[in-house]
């Protein structure tokens, strides 16, 4: 009998009390567990979060950084599944399961694109367009892949991914970082198509020149570092994978052609 995935939810926040209203109560229910890792918030992002899901985990972030604070969440994540989340209202939670069937088809990773068929924004800017496109042409040439989005926060992956990536990176290059790192382990990429929202309440933490420059130079670095895979026991890694195995159905179809962009 096959088993049905655990899936973790990890949702970094700082000052996020008003948007968490409409993020929180449309938290599909194949979800496992939701874990908010809380920045140091001045506002009642907390009691907010707990109001409207009792069986929310709440992690009080002890650094700084959107980076830092989803490896928090995932180090404490229990789930197969790990699905990165925005508390600002810009990722609509009802595209779970679309990122999940990706996943359950046998694809290791499964990352949002914003630029494909089905897909779109209504928050990024022109000058971020343009900065995500050309950071994105120049790492399909460096590492000869076909991202068409780089710089978006949406995407799910099997945990035990994380015995082949080391995720190090403290701000909001982390996607970045995942993308380059899942391609250099050869994992099984595969982009969705997912639609991004305005910003509801608040302030974008997001710096563009700053975070730009922080991209880049991470682009570069994975590109002059050879792939070196972190150190995982073998007995721990055959025990996650055949947990994964167990809970993949004969057979998966991944919506229409349409609707998916094989990486690898």
């Amino acid at each position: 009998m096959q088993q049905r995935p655990l899936i973790s939810v990890i949702i970094p926040a700082r000052n996020e009390a008003q948007n968490l209203y409409y993020v929180l109560p449309y938290i599909p229910s194949i979800v496992s567990e939701v874990i908010l890792v809380d920045g140091c918030s001045t506002d009642n992002t907390i009691e907010i979060a707990r109001q409207l899901l009792p069986t929310i985990r709440i992690i009080k972030q002890s650094g700084t950084g959107k980076g830092d604070a989803l490896r928090s969440g995932i180090a404490a994540a229990q789930g197969d599944i790990i699905v990165m989340l925005d508390a600002d209202g810009s990722a609509d939670p009802n595209e779970i399961p679309r990122f999940v069937q990706a996943l359950m088809a046998g694809y290791d990773y499964a990352k949002g694109s914003r630029f494909m068929r089905g897909g779109g924004s209504h928050d990024i800017t022109l000058l971020r367009c343009a900065g995500n496109f050309g950071l994105s042409k120049l790492v399909n040439l460096l590492f000869r892949v076909r991202f068409s989005d780089l710089c978006y926060g949406y995407n799910a992956f099997w945990k035990y991914c994380l015995n082949y990536v080391d995720i190090d990176s403290d701000g909001f290059e982390i996607e970045t970082l995942i993308n380059i790192r899942m391609h250099k382990a050869r994992l099984k990429i595969i982009e969705v198509p997912s639609f991004e929202y305005k910003r509801l309440f608040g302030f974008s933490k997001l710096n563009t020149f700053k975070d730009g420059w922080r991209v880049l130079r991470t682009i570069l670095r994975e590109r002059s570092t050879a792939f070196s895979p972190p150190l995982r026991s073998p007995q721990s890694i055959n025990s996650i994978e055949a947990r994964r195995r167990a809970t993949l159905p004969e057979e998966v179809v991944v919506g229409s052609s349409t609707d998916k962009f094989l990486l690898r």
